[in-house]
């Protein structure tokens, strides 16, 4: 997939959502993330929901997250991804293994390295913001 840039806005001024490659690259993310997830020792126990759920509202925020259409708002309103995990309870050990997963499907994405380490910096700190109890 290919996104018409115009000649006036830089590399810079275009959204991660956007270079990465859009939806099309997000729900590869979501899908091999999600499967890794709900296989994982550490947290599948934490997502209860129907998975295909889970994984659409994951691409929405995701969306949003990296500068895309306010996709999640849309649907869901406002993220406050910190009040809707908090009757979850989730440890540091939890995020690390998270963003174990995370890595891995990052990691598995047809992007450049450059783009999968900016990609994957955004998610640690938003992930030990969801800890919300000791281990």
């Amino acid at each position: 997939m290919v996104t018409e840039i115009s000649p006036f806005l830089t590399m810079e001024h275009v959204s991660l959502y956007e270079r990465i490659g859009g939806n099309d690259t997000l729900q590869i993310l979501t899908d091999r993330f999600y499967d890794l997830v709900f296989n994982h020792d550490q947290i599948s126990h934490l997502f209860k929901t129907d998975k295909e759920t889970i994984k659409d509202k994951q691409r929405l925020f995701l969306t949003q997250f990296l500068g895309g259409p306010q996709a999640y708002s849309d649907v869901h309103g406002h993220p406050m991804m910190r009040a809707r995990h908090l009757p979850h309870p989730i440890a540091e050990e939890d995020a690390v293994a998270w963003l174990e997963c995370m890595a891995k499907a990052v990691e598995s994405l047809p992007l450049t390295e450059e783009l999968k380490e900016e990609l994957f910096a955004r998610f640690p700190k938003t992930a030990f913001f969801m800890v919300n109890r000791e281990s």
